[in-house]
C-alpha cells in the first residue's frame, strides 16, 4: 500500500492538504496516476483523509493538484 499527500486547489482559490492511499498499488507514481485518472472522469471522486476526517473530493470542483515526494511545502 502506498500513499501520497496532495495539496488540492479548488476552483474557488482555496486549498487543502489531504492524504490519499491506494491499497492495490506499491509505488507513489501508481497512486498519483490512479488519483489523476479518477478525478479526470466525469463523475470522478477520491476518498481522502484530512487529519482523522474522511474527505470526498469531486473532480468538478478541483482546479489543480500539487504533489511532492515528502508532501506539500507548508
Amino acid at each position: 500500500m502506498a500513499e501520497i499527500v496532495l495539496r488540492v486547489r479548488f476552483t474557488t482559490g482555496d486549498h487543502l492538504d489531504v492524504t490519499y492511499e491506494e491499497p492495490r498499488t506499491r509505488t507513489v507514481d501508481e497512486v498519483l496516476e490512479h488519483a489523476i485518472s479518477a478525478l479526470a472522469e466525469e463523475a470522478g471522486i477520491l476518498r481522502c483523509t484530512h487529519g482523522d476526517r474522511l474527505i470526498v473530493l469531486y473532480g468538478r470542483g478541483i482546479a489543480g493538484l500539487e504533489v511532492a515526494p515528502l508532501g506539500p511545502v507548508l
